[in-house]
């Protein structure tokens, strides 16, 4: 009992000293500072210290970046901030600035089962079922996310009662707090490219979450790919750019968590599962067929 007490001492100092860094470390996750002046890296960094996220976690912008590195929110906040900074703003300006963007007006409104329709580029992507269905699925997600885990069957399980009228298009979305997701998403694209996208999404899903570099290797050849070719790709600047592209359609439609499913171009915020969309599927079918008169008229 003493030495778990000990242990549960140690961790709460290193929990607090976490939890101060942000107030000092000049280190945040994915906010590039180079190429700032140390007058205008000062400007940043008050900045990020003494503003609030918007994302509604209470807490200030390095705050959130250091304590949740996956929030868009802080992330795209630092960006326009240093941006701002960068070209002669002063404080104030940059700050009105990130306020205007997407990411400074915070969260959009999720409470709609189904919301407006959204352009998602999808040209090259990997499609599971008929290319022809009438009703396309877009699926953001993560390899290691154990919500996107337990959706994937659900998936199949839509696929298996709407064959030929549902497909399903899958876009990565890694996020940085699951430490293997990236290296996933990357051999995900790699497996592609030899077009073997969904013998690998399967065995990868399959291993729920413990996806080592090793492993991953191991999953590639036992689906058929051709090893080295795929270690190559994994590797690649191009792979990299198609990941980061991926992430890049997901943020400009205001994905900011996994799985997020789109269902003909309409965010979905219900479960992942065939019941919940069951009822959302039916009604784009009925809405695609064509009217009882033309039915008639095509006889």
């Amino acid at each position: 009992m003493r030495a778990q007490r000990i242990a549960g001492m140690c961790l709460l100092g290193a929990v607090l000293l976490f939890a101060q860094d942000w107030r000092t470390t000049d280190a945040l996750p994915k906010v590039d500072l180079t190429g700032l002046t140390p007058a205008q890296k000062a400007k940043v960094l008050k900045l990020l210290r003494d503003d609030d996220c918007s994302c509604g976690c209470g807490m200030k912008v390095a705050e959130c970046r250091i304590k949740d590195p996956s929030c868009s929110y802080s992330k795209g906040i630092a960006v326009a901030i240093v941006d701002a900074i960068k070209q002669g703003k002063t404080e104030s300006q940059a700050l009105a600035i990130a306020k205007a963007t997407k990411w400074g007006q915070g969260p959009p409104d999720h409470s709609a089962t189904l919301e407006p329709p959204v352009p998602i580029p999808v040209a090259g992507a990997p499609v599971r079922g008929e290319a022809a269905a009438p009703v396309t699925l877009v699926e953001f997600s993560d390899f290691q996310c154990p919500f996107c885990i337990a959706a994937t069957p659900q998936l199949e399980a839509v696929l298996k009662t709407y064959p030929g009228q549902v497909k399903l298009v899958f876009k990565e979305f890694p996020l940085d707090t699951h430490s293997q997701a990236a290296l996933a998403a990357a051999a995900a694209l790699a497996a592609h490219k030899q077009g073997k996208f969904w013998g690998l999404y399967d065995a990868m899903f399959a291993q729920r979450g413990n996806l080592s570099r090793a492993r991953i290797v191991a999953l590639a050849g036992a689906v058929g790919l051709d090893v080295n070719r795929f270690q190559a790709d994994l590797d690649s600047p191009e792979i990299k750019r198609a990941v980061d592209k991926d992430i890049a359609d997901g943020e400009r439609i205001n994905v900011d968590s996994t799985p997020t499913l789109f269902v003909d171009g309409q965010r979905f915020n219900g479960p992942v599962s065939l019941a919940s969309l069951r009822p959302i599927i039916d009604a784009e079918l009925k809405h695609r067929a064509p009217p009882p008169a033309a039915q008639a008229a095509a006889r």
